[in-house]
This record gives structure tokens, sequence and C-alpha cells, in this order.
């Protein structure tokens, strides 16, 4: 199998869908080969519906390195990084709201925003230290990534996982998607480290 072949084989898939909670789905983004064309954040926002402004997935541009000096090749890397919800272990977007309207899903670690009860306060997105929920000046709520809730609960991937063009996304149960990483990606580098919102994404570059 080649380094862009998919390794995520349909049984892996089918068995986080068949596991019973609690247990957390996730998606794992493999920074080597993303392209940036945010054909992910297209797919997302067809799905969604979402206005102008509002994206439940961003990319952005990160640049390493230095360029001091002209005469000199310069040491420098840009890569893609996807920013979805992160739909963390302890959410703080969820401590932040005053009025109960963000829940964890025990069944399976979804974080999901109710719009019923949402009042719009921002709270929400000042405490994400990810930046990710999004204010709808239409609906005047809240709003963020569901990890295609709609989708999941039918055995159904995520939009954004079906629509990346390099395939360098991928679903499934957290457990089962880290111990494939060690497997297969064994040399490759973990993105991210210890936070206290304890995120599920996980990234490898």
């Amino acid at each position: 199998m080649s380094e862009r072949d998919p390794i995520i084989a349909q049984e892996v898939i089918d068995r986080a869908f068949r596991k019973k909670g609690p247990k957390q789905y996730t998606l794992w983004v493999d920074l080597e080969y993303c392209i940036g064309c945010h054909a992910c954040t297209m797919g997302c926002k067809a799905e969604n519906n979402t206005p102008v402004g509002v994206d439940y997935n961003r990319v952005i541009e990160v640049e390493e390195g230095l360029f001091d000096n002209p005469k000199q090749r310069p040491e420098l890397q840009v890569y893609f990084v996807a920013m979805p919800c992160m739909h963390c272990g302890k959410p703080a977007c969820m401590a932040a709201c005053p009025v109960g309207a963000i829940t964890k899903r025990q069944e399976d670690g979804i974080v999901l925003i109710n719009k019923d009860r949402c009042i719009g306060c921002r709270y929400c997105a000042w405490a994400c230290p990810y930046g990710v929920p999004t204010f709808n000046a239409e609906a005047k709520v809240m709003e963020k990534c569901t990890l295609c809730v709609h989708r999941v609960t039918k055995g159904l991937l995520p939009a954004c996982v079906e629509t990346c063009v390099a395939k360098t996304r991928f679903f499934g149960e957290m457990n089962d998607l880290v111990n494939l990483i060690r497997e297969q990606r064994s040399k490759r580098v973990f993105l991210g480290g210890a936070s206290s919102t304890v995120p599920s994404v996980v990234y490898t570059k």
C-alpha cells in the first residue's frame, strides 16, 4: 500500500457505527497531503446550507521557517490545517453557555448546539480555544460543525470526509483511529498536545 492509499478499511468504519456508546466519533486529518483546495469547506457548506460568513469547517494556511537571506534558498514550509469542531472531551463552549444550549452526546461524543435554546450571547465563541462557534447573524444564534450528526446517525460519512479531494480525512471511533495511526503511520508526527478541553480531532504531519 502506498502512502497515498486510503488506510481506513471499511470494516473499521462499520465497526465504529456498530459500536454501542459511550464512544467518541472523531476525525483524523493527515496534513502531509492536504492541498488546501477547500473542497471540505464547500462540501460542508452545501450539506448544512450555511449562510455567507458561517463556515463550520475552515482551512487555514500555516507558514514555518525563515526567509531572512535573499541570497540563500528559503527554508520555508507551507501546509494547510483543517479546523472543524474538535468535539472535545471537556468542551469549554458547553461550560461557558449560560442557558445550557450546548450538550455532548454520551452515545457518540458529538457536541451540539440547540438553536432553540441558544440566545446568541457568543460566550461559547469566546471560551472555545479553537475559535469554532460562529454567530449566524440571520438566525441570531451560534452554530458550528456537528460532525454531520444527521449523516453519521444513518451510517454515512461526514460531508467533509466524502468531499476531500486528496483523501486526507478519515472518520471513525477515536480509539480505533489512534491505533491505526500508530500501526500504519508509526513514523509520522502527532500534532497537538495536552489540552484542558481534551480535543478529539487527531492530526498527523
